[in-house]
């Protein structure tokens, strides 16, 4: 009997932190258009660029390879957070690991080619 009481326990934490993790957020949002000022004005709801009046369409056309590139930049940041705990703790891994991670990188690496020969990496 004494099990059972302790699992329900458990399941009454995660409910309450979930509640509280709902609630939080509403509550703060709600909090915030009800004590946030509304004046709406014409000048509010046009486009600002530097103090100067706007003198083309905002919605200016971006080339991809930009995104592409900061898409690049994400995927081998990423790798960096999965090497480092495992040049943390290479000692305790073994062969298997070392294995496994060498197989990241070379897929890793591989991308990397296809990105440079399909020319991603060229910034202009």
């Amino acid at each position: 009997m004494g099990q059972l009481h302790i699992y329900q326990n458990n399941y009454l934490i995660v409910f309450v932190f979930l509640c509280l993790g709902i609630l939080l957020p509403v509550i703060a949002l709600f909090l915030g258009r009800l004590l946030r000022p509304y004046k709406p004005t014409e000048m509010k709801y046009t486009t600002y660029e530097s103090g100067i009046d706007p003198f083309q369409d905002s919605r200016v056309q971006f080339n991809v390879r930009y995104y592409l590139f900061g898409l690049m930049f994400v995927i081998f940041d990423v790798e960096t957070v999965f090497l480092y705990p495992w040049a943390v703790a290479y000692d305790e891994l073994g062969l298997f690991a070392l294995i496994e991670m060498l197989f990241f990188v070379v897929i890793l690496m591989l991308g990397l080619i296809y990105a440079w020969k399909k020319k991603v990496l060229k910034w202009n």
